[in-house]
């Protein structure tokens, strides 16, 4: 049994809270810089240009990329065979989430109660996301998600005869209707499976996959492939003036289900699409 004292967990989650909200992917960036070469519209390269430029300022100056921080979602992979000390597991996350957005000067975007809302200080609580796996190790990954793009996310309880045209009719619509809402050009996350809120955790999980790595089985890869090529023929482009470029990317994960059922979730995300993580 590996034991790792919480005091370590809580200096890594500050640290990843800043490095996330101050760098943006080198993923990220290459597809920016790709798809300038494949926007056609004066606006959207223009738009595109000033993304990137912004992001290697952010970066370079150690600031915020966007002024919306957003709330910490941290994915926590634990190996089984490890014993965490000194304080329990969630609070030693959420004292490095309240530490990294106090000394990254990154903005308090949480309320503590959703009807009453009364900001609670620190971006604390995080929504934390617990996975027990082998080993001895913990994986830490922390993604800062803005609510211009959260707020046009959707789920819909597909029925199974919907197949594969229902699926990308959802998707294709979510896009549509948010628009230039999320401050596109966008990545798509999106869950099909499981149960209702199964899905929901496969699309906000889908957004940490790099978005130049497709998913491993043929039939989704090539899924993925044909909703951000359709994505982007809507027209809506770079921060939503017109343009091709919609999208950067559209990541899919799946999980088996219910004979009855087909649940699929859309996790939007705008150009800065951040996360970082680290290995215990």
């Amino acid at each position: 049994m590996r034991v790792i004292d919480a005091s370590l967990i809580t200096d890594t989650v500050e640290n990843l809270c800043i490095a996330a909200n101050y760098c943006l992917g080198n993923d990220m960036l290459d597809a920016l810089k790709k798809n300038l070469d494949v926007e056609e519209s004066d606006e959207g390269i223009y738009v595109i240009e000033k993304i990137i430029e912004n992001a290697n300022l952010a970066c370079t100056e150690q600031m915020a990329i966007c002024q919306d921080a957003g709330m910490a979602v941290v994915f926590v992979e634990i190996g089984q065979d490890v014993h965490v000390t000194g304080k329990s597991l969630g609070e030693a996350i959420n004292e490095g989430v309240g530490r990294g957005y106090k000394k990254g000067y990154l903005r308090n975007s949480v309320v503590g109660d959703p009807v009453e809302r009364v900001n609670t200080g620190d971006n604390t609580p995080a929504v934390i996301h617990y996975d027990i796996v082998e080993g001895d190790k913990i994986k830490v990954t922390v993604v800062p998600k803005g609510f211009g793009s959260e707020n046009m996310s959707a789920l819909e309880m597909l029925k199974p005869a919907d197949g594969i045209d229902g699926i990308k009719r959802f998707v294709i619509k979510t896009v549509d209707r948010a628009g230039p809402n999320p401050c596109p050009p966008v990545v798509v996350g999106v869950g099909i499976g499981g149960t209702m809120e199964k899905a929901a955790y496969l699309a906000k999980k889908a957004l940490t996959r790099p978005v130049n790595v497709r998913n491993s089985a043929v039939h989704i890869r090539d899924l993925e492939i044909e909703l951000l090529r359709e994505i982007n023929m809507l027209g809506i482009g770079p921060m939503g003036l017109g343009g091709r470029i919609t999208a950067l990317a559209v990541n899919i994960e799946v999980f088996p289900t219910h004979i009855a059922g087909l649940p699929v979730a859309v996790n939007m995300s705008c150009h800065a699409t951040r996360h970082a993580e680290a290995v215990l």
